[in-house]
């Protein structure tokens, strides 16, 4: 290997990423476009831009440009906690007594908390350009809804952001944060949309979820002057921006010769788990290195493993435009639990068309053995996960104990996406033996799933 390989593996600034990676541009079969609602036509950029940024548009709709320029004003905002550090996990390694070696990709370490920040910079970089007054968006935990915050309170934009009921009970502090970074917080659903009334007519005391609050945000946007709608995740332009993660993973790993035999994520939109694969993944469809990728999923939301892929709406209130994405159906709603960013109805269609195509697998874990996982490695590694990051963890964990039956020495990468300290009520829960798992029926699943436009070609 030649150098040595330190605890924590830190790049030098100017080894920061100065493009973002798009993996479309390899990918054989591109994923399938977004289709409007009315029409059942591809999107228009004419269409898309009444909703999004212009540029956000155009990146939305490019699927053969391998490299965008990342902005000089965006690179000066990651330069205040960028490049993040690739951390060799030899604490877990002793505790497991395993031959394996795990390392994880630390994304907690700005006030947000996660990896969030590095799409909403993006995001309201491109708001702040073109004029725009504001920016409406959803927040499930309460991470992108933090890391939005904070980019609009740096570039003058105000931002209005639409909570998942349950986690805006759950997480009064996390709502306190994008208060103080001077956001206007509202609980999904609520009555100050149209499309909350309606979901809340429909759903009497529903604790909502992120495609209830999809919609309120998306009305929210297209109804005042000088808005647009920003998103955390699913979308192929955040997969983009989070490339960010995987090439700073890809170029740490290159720099003491490490090679990753296996690379884990947690998924709920895609955002990170997209965003950390992405370089490998590229790699990996161009046939120049091997790797195996796997997507690990709350077993109470389980899109990827027990969804349908056919084209759905991507919120409950059937304002957005179909996407085609393994999905439970966008009237689906999950049980209040502490999965937090991870209880989206579908997943992102680059990462749908990918397992599709058999580049990655998934699985689904119950939300006790994923905080047991959490409170093993916090005890060892000094970090408080988050519930999203720790579903990773817990997949990291069975694989290296794996190892260990076996005597294999692979080497496994997982994204720690963040912090889990405005996670409390969860650990209470935990540590009190409150928590309980909840696994939806087949028959619950059906109802969901009944709700999937109809139309030809798209039989589930």
């Amino acid at each position: 290997m030649g150098k040595e390989i330190p605890y924590k593996i830190y790049l030098e600034e100017q080894e920061m990423p100065d493009k973002w990676y798009n993996v479309r541009a390899d990918m054989k079969n591109k994923p399938a476009p977004l289709l409007n609602p009315g029409t059942l036509a591809p999107l228009t950029f004419e269409e898309m831009r009444g909703i999004f940024c212009d540029e956000l548009c155009r990146q939305e709709l490019d699927d053969t440009t391998p490299y965008f320029e990342i902005p000089t004003k965006i690179k000066d905002f990651y330069r205040m906690y960028r490049p993040s550090p690739l951390v060799r996990a030899y604490c877990l390694e002793e505790k497991l007594q395993t031959p394996a070696k795990i390392y994880y990709k630390f994304e907690g370490n700005n006030t947000s908390g996660s990896h969030k920040l590095n799409s909403a910079i993006a995001q309201a970089y491109y708001a702040k350009e073109q004029g725009l007054k504001g920016v409406t968006t959803e927040t499930g935990a309460g991470q992108w809804g933090t890391a939005l915050s904070m980019a609009c309170a740096y570039l003058g934009l105000e931002c209005h952001v639409y909570m998942v009921k349950c986690s805006y009970e759950q997480k009064p502090f996390r709502r306190e944060v994008m208060r103080t970074y001077g956001a206007n917080v509202t609980p999904s659903p609520s009555d100050t949309t149209n499309v909350g009334r309606k979901i809340l007519e429909e759903f009497p005391g529903t604790t909502g979820s992120l495609g209830c609050a999809i919609s309120e945000a998306v009305e929210a946007a297209t109804s005042k002057e000088g808005y647009r709608y920003v998103l955390g995740s699913v979308l192929t332009q955040v997969l983009l921006h989070q490339s960010v993660i995987g090439l700073e993973a890809k170029a740490a790993m290159d720099k003491y010769g490490i090679h990753p035999d296996m690379i884990i994520g947690c998924a709920g939109g895609g955002s990170n788990l997209g965003g950390l694969i992405s370089p490998f993944m590229g790699e990996k469809l161009r046939g120049e290195a091997d790797y195996e990728f796997i997507a690990v999923e709350p077993a109470s939301c389980p899109s990827l493993t027990r969804g349908k892929y056919v084209y759905d709406f991507c919120d409950t209130g059937k304002v957005c435009p179909l996407a085609k994405m393994y999905t439970l159906g966008s009237g689906f709603i999950p049980a209040p639990n502490h999965a937090g960013g991870l209880r989206y109805h579908g997943m992102s269609s680059v990462l749908s068309q990918l397992y599709h195509d058999g580049y990655m697998k998934a699985i689904s874990v119950e939300q006790t053995a994923v905080f047991k996982a959490a409170e093993e490695f916090a005890r060892v590694e000094g970090i408080l996960p988050a519930p999203e990051s720790s579903h990773a963890i817990k997949a990291a964990i069975d694989e290296a104990l794996k190892c260990k039956e076996t005597g294999e020495e692979k080497t496994i990468l997982f994204g720690l996406t963040g912090t889990g300290y405005f996670d409390m009520t969860a650990y209470e829960r935990f540590n009190d033996g409150t928590m309980t798992d909840y696994v939806p029926t087949d028959e619950e699943l059906k109802k969901g799933l009944e709700g999937i436009p109809k139309f030809p070609g798209n039989e589930i």
